[in-house]
């Protein structure tokens, strides 16, 4: 039977971790590098018996787990988050799909909640992501944020879903809304792209519509409406912030 190793990245996560260990107990390792928590992250996961690597200096999600996945030594690995669940059927599906002499990569879907309510819509679901790959097929692209994995050979599919809570509260959303759109800023601004103030507004109103129209996020209630309105604020703010700063760097360059 191959071995399987977990990875997980974290940082202030202790209303999180264990439950999310406790979800991955059918692994044959679990890896969890620690960002430099200030909360119980670190002691939690020790006692639901993770190996913790620490790793304060932050450089992207992609760094980051890059540095997990340095760290497992399983012949396959998960790859989950925090905030994340595997349900026991996804267990049983994974543990059956790695026994597959010929895959080297498996995509799952992933079924995300909002405020409580699971979100079957807004383009959340069924949201395919690629977590469990051969650890010598496979390593994470280099982003700040909206990292993805890059696996080499055949990809297939699972069918039990990932449980995501992602939002739990509107202080949750505003803060995510915060640290997203500083890091996308970033990405915008070393791609050399040119941005204008219209852009935040623009692009802000355009996924606005976008998730709530036509990816019929209106039939998730309001909730839907929530999440419509929480990626249209997270793009505006990207935009923006992109903006200010290179307002900020052309003055900079005139003194």
């Amino acid at each position: 039977m191959p071995r399987l190793s977990a990875i997980v990245i974290a940082k202030n996560e202790a209303a999180n971790i264990a439950e999310c260990l406790d979800s991955l107990a059918f692994c044959d390792e679990i890896v969890v590098v620690d960002g430099g928590s200030i909360d119980d992250t670190v002691v939690l996961a020790k006692t639901k018996g993770a190996q913790v690597v620490s790793a304060p200096d932050w450089q992207g999600f992609g760094s980051q787990k890059n540095l997990a996945l340095s760290q497992a030594h399983g012949d396959w690995v998960l790859s989950v988050d925090a905030d994340e669940r595997v349900p026991p059927a996804l267990a049983r599906e994974i543990e059956n799909a790695i026994t597959d002499s010929e895959a080297h990569g498996y995509r799952m879907p992933r079924l995300s909640s909002f405020c409580g309510r699971e979100i079957r819509h807004s383009g959340w679901y069924p949201d395919y992501v690629l977590r469990l790959f051969r650890r010598n097929k496979a390593r994470f692209s280099d982003d700040l944020v909206h990292e993805r994995v890059i696996c080499e050979g055949q990809v297939r599919h699972l069918r039990e879903p990932l449980r995501h809570h992602t939002i739990t509260s509107l202080e949750d959303a505003l803060s995510k809304i915060d640290r997203y759109s500083t890091a996308g800023a970033d990405m915008l601004i070393a791609s050399g792209r040119r941005v204008y103030f219209i852009s935040g507004i623009g692009h802000g109103f355009w996924t606005f519509v976008r998730t709530y129209f036509f990816r019929a996020g209106f039939l998730d209630g309001a909730e839907g409406f929530l999440v419509a309105r929480y990626h249209a604020q997270t793009t505006f703010y990207r935009y923006m912030k992109a903006w200010l700063k290179q307002r900020r760097g052309k003055r900079s360059d005139l003194l």
